[in-house]
């Protein structure tokens, strides 16, 4: 019986693009009494693996926390598993903003103590006397209380790239150490202020009201949904849009955006940018703010010593990052000073420096040719296997993949199966010098 994921995330991004079908990228979670987390894991595990659901799934015995995406032509065989538990019917499913097939590229559902690290000892407050849903027009009239404190509940990686104007963004790298600061830096104010919170999806919210009720605070008040059904509802019944920039998510797009402006920059450059990316270095994978200039300098290096390391022999990079534990670093490291215009906490811009701008680009025909299948850092040179046509120097070749982006390539010299050559045909092995980084999901093209 198969209760784990066996792909990996490049062959499941293989099937995902050969399979051509529409994914829906959801999140959701409800807080329940799960008697054995163990057994609901594996039956839930069960239930979508055949429906090729994808995602990051937590279950505790308090509930359930859910990120995932999962076929739009399963999506009512999906609702159906969830409506099998009485605590699941009818929840909210919060549908992204921007639909992404390539979101999860695994099913990895674990079993946590908590479905979110909290840090709390749930047994000294009733954490079901919560604060007060308020939809999206709601929301909005309460923003304009002069009475109104807004808090963001995330961390300083999500609200450094997008918030409501005004809002409260403390500076912390994970939700449990917001609540302690929160209660002090509004105590004097636990009476005669409403406090106003928001979160991604809207769990976080839910644990903090009650936490803070119980600490004394006799206003309190949650955005129901999240930001994710702020930005549905506002587009839905035409409403202001209180929300600057991007929507920090979880999964690989990083992002998804709620209104066209950029309130934070590209932390190596100072440009206007609100894109992250994970350093390239095996040994760092920091996540960081990297504009499009910076990713072609740097190769997706946070620094010149990480973009020393990717140029490293193998053998070389692994002795340097032997021993070393990176885990929940990725975030911590966000902060590093090598990072001359990263903005936290009360340093976050409260307006836009500058708008969207959509580059209009040309699609170009093209026909598949082949696939990537290693670069060699180092030495510059790529490595792909033509599976059909032909090839020849001149020719020109398009690399395309979800890290490697679309990159053009005329190709002045190669070599086909070890040796210099002018002509390729299918089912050869061709290496030649690229100025950009391939990898084994990325497909090749020719202009046709």
């Amino acid at each position: 019986m198969q209760l784990y994921n066996q792909l990996s995330a490049e062959e499941r991004l293989r099937l995902i693009e050969d399979a051509g079908q529409r994914r829906l990228t959801l999140s959701f979670y409800s807080y329940a009494n799960i008697e054995n987390p163990k057994q609901f894991r594996d039956d839930l595990f069960l239930a979508w693996n055949p429906l090729d659901v994808l995602g990051r799934i937590y279950v505790a015995h308090e509930g359930i926390n859910a990120q995932l995406s999962v076929p739009a032509n399963y999506f009512e065989a999906f609702k159906a598993t969830l409506d099998a538990y009485d605590f699941m019917q009818g929840m909210r499913l919060n549908i992204a903003v921007e639909q992404d097939d390539f979101s999860f590229l695994k099913l990895t559902i674990k079993v946590r103590n908590k479905i979110v690290a909290d840090g709390l000892n749930d047994e000294t407050f009733d954490v079901t006397n919560k604060g007060v849903h308020l939809k999206a027009n709601e929301f909005n009239q309460l923003l304009q209380d002069p009475n109104t404190i807004v808090v963001d509940m995330r961390n300083h990686y999500e609200s450094e790239i997008g918030h409501f104007v005004g809002a409260i963004t403390p500076d912390v790298e994970t939700f449990r150490e917001s609540l302690p600061i929160i209660e002090n830096q509004l105590k004097e104010h636990k009476e005669d202020k409403n406090l106003l919170m928001y979160c991604t999806g809207g769990i976080r919210c839910e644990k903090a009201s009650a936490y803070f009720k119980h600490k004394g605070f006799k206003n309190v008040f949650q955005l129901e949904g999240g930001i994710i059904e702020y930005a549905r509802q506002v587009k839905a019944q035409g409403l202001e849009n209180k929300f600057i920039g991007k929507n920090f998510v979880f999964d690989q797009r990083l992002g998804e955006r709620i209104s066209d402006d950029i309130i934070s920059q590209c932390h190596q450059c100072g440009k206007p940018c609100d894109d992250h990316t994970n350093c390239a270095n095996d040994g760092c994978h920091l996540l960081f703010i990297q504009c499009e200039d910076c990713k072609a300098k740097y190769e997706n290096c946070c620094s010149a010593e990480c973009h020393e390391v990717i140029h490293l022999p193998l053998e070389e990079q692994v002795k340097l990052r032997r021993g070393i534990q990176i885990g929940n670093k990725i975030f911590r490291k966000g902060k590093s000073e090598k990072l001359v215009f990263k903005k936290s906490g009360e340093h976050v811009l409260q307006h836009p420096i500058a708008p969207v701008t959509e580059t209009k680009t040309t699609k170009i025909k093209k026909l598949r040719i082949g696939k990537g299948e290693h670069y060699y850092s180092k030495s510059q040179v790529g490595l792909f296997i033509l599976e059909n046509e032909s090839l020849k120097i001149g020719d020109t070749i398009i690399f395309q993949g979800p890290s490697t982006g679309t990159q053009t390539h005329v190709i002045t010299q190669m070599k086909v199966n070890g040796t210099d050559a002018t002509s390729a045909k299918a089912g050869d092995k061709i290496t030649m010098p690229l100025a950009f980084k391939i990898r084994s999901s990325d497909k090749v093209y020719i202009p046709v």
